[in-house]
């Protein structure tokens, strides 16, 4: 019998009063547990995931993803339009816009002048016909023969919070499960001391103001919460709370646990709520952490190698360098996928002022992650992804110059990139119009992206899915989704 039906038959009347009348207590102990969620569904384990799974043999056993948080313009960066310095200045034609929804933040402009990129690109050998890549990524140009470039990603969502959680969990709505919690639910963890899906927010170098994050972007949704992502703390103790309080020794919180586990496990058998088994797996879990994430973010075993690819920040708490060193340690020690949440992204003005900040972050970093991977031999099934929530316009928001401009939301055309685990490297795909406003060739949707990641661990993103309020819940959801194939090696 499936738990869920098991759980609601043993739901008698006293045993619903008695969960109603605790509602606020439980809703204070699910934020002390901070992965904690009243929903529960089977499958996953500390272990091996779903039975069957993976469908077919995956090019990728994990990935990690530098979420560029707040959207990268694309004109400036890997969509090189060399016919707009031309037009600068003059008026978007309306037959290109063709009545595009805008954002209230350019919707009342009277004019919509094109704002051509200053900065210089140079076509880099792929091992095919080339790839455009701006000065801004000059080590990102050095591996352009590892990288299958998408320029021709989209999206409907024009703002930035549904935008996010859109490519995070398959849905503009909040509360679907994230990409990591399918794939910590499907295929389960490699190493029962650290979570199966890890995120981290590193601090950033461009506007101040950027975008908040919410930790439904890594959430569980309808899972287990045990498949929530565990965020580390870009700074001080990675997690809260793992050390054990003063006079508590190590064995006298090995007794605590193992008396609330008996505790917890008489109410499982009586119970029969699925959630209190999970509850029992994280508490065991936080215990063995309390030693393997300490190990896990001391750097000081890293080689002198570590500094000089990722740089000198590479051991500098809470940058991007050293998230990205940290996200190698997970992946070699059995974490199934990695998000690194890197915010400022969201140029709207002073572009010129704040983009270069922001690659100056991840350029040499991003890089020499992939390197660092194909080094140790893991890139070949470790699947690299790098990009934002949509891109920008190529007219100017607010005032411009030549020597600067702002940029506003355009959910039609951005550009992404995909190294390792099953991509195909060398390999530019999609075309955007002169204008970097429309795609013309090969469009990829969000949901075809996470179905081609869904795709590489060896998952079929159509038979992953969990009944829910009578609907079966996927990543990719109801609408048509596809593999794209022309990035696959």
């Amino acid at each position: 019998m499936d738990p869920r039906d098991d759980f609601v038959q043993q739901l008698t009347r006293r045993h619903f009063f008695q969960r109603g009348g605790l509602g606020l207590g439980s809703a204070a102990l699910a934020s002390l547990l901070g992965r904690g969620a009243m929903a529960a569904m089977p499958g996953g384990s500390d272990g091996p995931g779903l039975q069957g799974l993976p469908h077919f043999a995956p090019k990728a056993k994990r990935a990690i993803w530098l979420f560029m948080a707040g959207a990268p313009s694309q004109l400036d960066t890997f969509d090189h339009k060399p016919k707009m310095q031309a037009l600068f200045d003059t008026d978007l034609p309306e037959s290109i816009r063709n009545g595009q929804r805008l954002t209230t933040m350019t919707s009342g402009q009277t004019r919509f002048p094109i704002a051509p990129s200053i900065y210089r690109f140079a076509k880099h050998d792929n091992g095919g016909d080339g790839a455009w890549v701006s000065e801004l990524l000059p080590y990102t140009a050095q591996m352009v023969k590892d990288l299958a470039i998408v320029r021709s990603v989209y999206t409907e969502a024009i703002n930035h919070d549904p935008a996010i959680t859109f490519i995070t969990t398959g849905r503009e709505l909040p509360g679907r499960p994230s990409l990591g919690s399918w794939l910590s639910y499907g295929l389960g963890s490699e190493n029962k001391d650290l979570p199966s899906f890890v995120v981290m927010t590193p601090r950033w170098s461009g506007r101040r103001d950027a975008q908040a994050l919410y930790n439904r972007l890594w959430g569980a949704g309808m899972l287990a919460s045990k498949h929530a992502g565990t965020a580390l703390r870009p700074e001080g103790d990675p997690v809260l709370f793992l050390q054990n309080p003063d006079g508590v020794s190590p064995a006298a919180r090995r007794r605590m646990l193992d008396t609330l586990g008996r505790l917890n496990q008489r109410t499982a058998e009586r119970d029969g709520d699925p959630e209190t088994r999970a509850r029992i797996a994280q508490y065991e879990l936080a215990f063995r952490m309390q030693t393997s994430v300490p190990e896990l973010t001391d750097l000081a075993s890293e080689p002198a190698i570590t500094d000089a690819m990722y740089g000198p920040e590479a051991r500098t708490p809470g940058t991007f360098a050293a998230s990205c060193v940290l996200g190698r340690r997970m992946l070699e020690r059995g974490v199934r996928f990695v998000q690194i949440f890197h915010r400022g992204w969201d140029q709207h003005g002073n572009l010129t002022g704040d983009l270069p900040l922001q690659c100056g972050d991840i350029d040499r970093a991003a890089w020499a992650l992939v390197q660092d991977l194909k080094q140790r031999g893991m890139l070949d099934d470790t699947l690299v992804i790098w990009g934002g929530e949509f891109g920008r316009t190529i007219y100017c928001q607010g005032a411009l110059t030549r020597e600067n401009y702002g940029r506003d939301h355009h959910p039609r055309c951005f550009t992404m990139w995909m190294a390792g685990g099953g991509m195909k490297g060398g390999v530019v795909h999609g075309e955007t119009d002169d204008f970097g406003y429309n795609v013309v060739r090969d469009p990829v949707h969000v949901r075809d992206l996470n179905a081609t990641i869904l795709h590489c661990l060896g998952i079929d993103h159509a038979r992953l899915a969990v009944q829910h309020m009578g609907l079966d819940v996927r990543l990719t959801g109801v609408e048509p989704a596809r593999v794209v194939r022309q990035l696959l090696a």
